[in-house]
Order: C-alpha cells, then structure tokens, then sequence
C-alpha cells in the first residue's frame, strides 16, 4: 500500500510541474495552454539529442533543452498568441489546439514512435525506508518539484513581476494605464510555463519512454489536477496532481490500469458538484458566456 502511495506522488509531482505551467497561463491569460505537452515534448527530445548524439553532460543537456523550452515559449506567444491577444479565450485555446496537433504529427515525423529509453538525472540503488523503496531520481523529482512550486509561488506573490502577472490578468486596461507593458508580461508568463512542461518532460521520459505522445497522459491528468486545484492557484496545482497521482495508482492497482482516467474524471466531477471552484478555487464566481 505504501509503496503504491510513493509511486502515486512520484507521477503526481510530474502532473503538478505540467499543472502549475498551465495554471500559470490561465491565472495570467485566461487561456489553456493544450500545446503545452507538445512543447514539453520537443525540449525532452531535444535534451535527448544532446545527450546522445553529441554526448553532452546531463547537466548541460537539461539546461540548453530548458532555454530550447523558453524560446518555443515566446515563439508560440509571438507568432500565434499575441495576435489573438484581444480575441476571446475560446478562439486562443483553439489556436493551442492546433499547435498541439501540428506539433504532434511534426515530431512524428522526425523522430518516429518507436519507444526510446531515457536516462535518469540521478543514477543509484533504491533506498529501502521500512517496506519502500525509492530511487535517488525519485527523490530528485520530488525535491524539485517542491522548490520550483515555493519558487514560482514567493515570485507570483511578492515580486514586481508577480505584481505586474495578476495586475494583468484582473485588468489589461488598467495595467497599461499604470504602465505595465502587457505584452511583455504575457511573454514572460509563457516563457515560465514553457519551462515548467520542459522540466516535466523531461522528469517523465525516464519513468515512461521518450515518444511524441509521451505527454498526451501527462497534459490530461495535468489539466484533471488544475481543475481539481483550481485553476487559479498555484499550489492548488501541485496539490490536485499530488492527489491525483495518488489516486490514479491505487485505482490502477485495485481496478484496473486501463480504467484510471475513468474514476479520475469521476472523482473530478464529484469534487467540483460539492465545490465548482474547485479545492483551492476561493469564492465562486458566476460569468454569463
């Protein structure tokens, strides 16, 4: 049982870092992001290459692959995003729809879909803590998951950036009245995220394998995670996947695997009958669309 809990919260930690991505998009936006997996997908092949073929240090591979990650970032908000930027939230999701398909069928074809293992950040024997085990990349996962979280949470709260972030996403007109560059905020806010699905990426291709629809699981529990979180708060995302994960692998255990997104959804909408902003949502709001 414990065991089975410790695997949830690994899988859940990779659900948070993609969750907390999205999140940070909507909080400032409005918008899902549903490429986001994609372009978390495109940094972890990218590492990959690094590490590979031109023998590079994992280090150095993950750091280059993050800066890939921030520059498809602004790439999609300058190209696509910003275009739309005064159009509704439904037009724009449309457009990361797209950029999911496109980016998908793109990899396909350049890498192929035949599964390719992926190595650890941290290679070691498993530690046994009483009747678990745990491997030093899982505690690795862990531990990074929980500083990016207090990391992007302290900056979104106390910093100008962060100020400048919710300022933006409450008023657009008034944020360019106090002048606040807008765009460059909005520019800022896909960078991170990019950067957060580029970590997660690159946390689950060693515990899954390295394929263009390696994120497709990833971005549905991710989004089950922001919804069940609330969409607006950023450790309500880290929490929901935790949860999730959690929840995913005792279902998995004691069902059956091919059910889990099933009574995910189920649990989901059950939490969101009782609560509809969701767990960490605040007061309920009401728009008329």
């Amino acid at each position: 049982m414990f065991q089975i809990i410790l695997s949830g919260l690994i899988f859940g930690c990779v659900y948070g870092l993609a969750a907390l991505g999205m999140v940070l998009i909507f909080k400032t936006t409005g918008v899902v992001n549903f490429a986001q997996g994609e372009m978390a997908m495109i940094s972890t092949f990218s590492s990959y290459i690094f590490l590979t073929s031109m023998n590079l240090p994992y280090l150095t591979s993950f750091l280059i692959a993050l800066a890939i990650s921030a520059i498809l970032g602004i790439i999609v908000y300058v190209i696509f995003m910003k275009r739309l930027q005064s159009e509704s939230p439904l037009n724009q999701m449309v457009i990361t729809l797209g950029l999911f398909l496109i980016i998908n069928g793109v990899a396909g074809l350049i890498w192929g879909h035949n599964p390719t293992s992926y190595p650890e950040a941290i290679h070691g024997d498993a530690y046994k803590l009483g009747s678990i085990f745990i491997t030093p990349n899982e505690i690795f996962l862990v531990g990074l998951t929980f500083v990016l979280m207090v990391v992007f949470f302290l900056i979104f709260q106390y910093s100008k950036i962060g100020l400048a972030i919710r300022t933006s996403s409450q008023d657009i007109t008034a944020a360019r009245l106090m002048g606040i560059k807008v765009s460059r905020v909005f520019m800022a806010t896909w960078l991170a995220s990019s950067v957060l699905g580029g970590i997660a990426g690159m946390m689950t291709a060693p515990i899954t394998f390295l394929t263009p629809n390696m994120m497709f699981d990833v971005l549905i529990m991710a989004f089950a995670a922001a919804v069940l979180g609330g969409f607006v708060s950023l450790p309500g995302a880290l929490i929901g996947g935790l949860l999730i994960g959690v929840f995913e692998n005792l279902v998995s255990y004691y069902i059956a695997p091919e059910l889990k997104i099933v009574y995910t959804f189920i649990l989901i909408v059950l939490v969101l009958y009782i609560r509809p902003q969701g767990i960490f949502g605040g007061r309920k709001t009401i728009k008329k669309v």
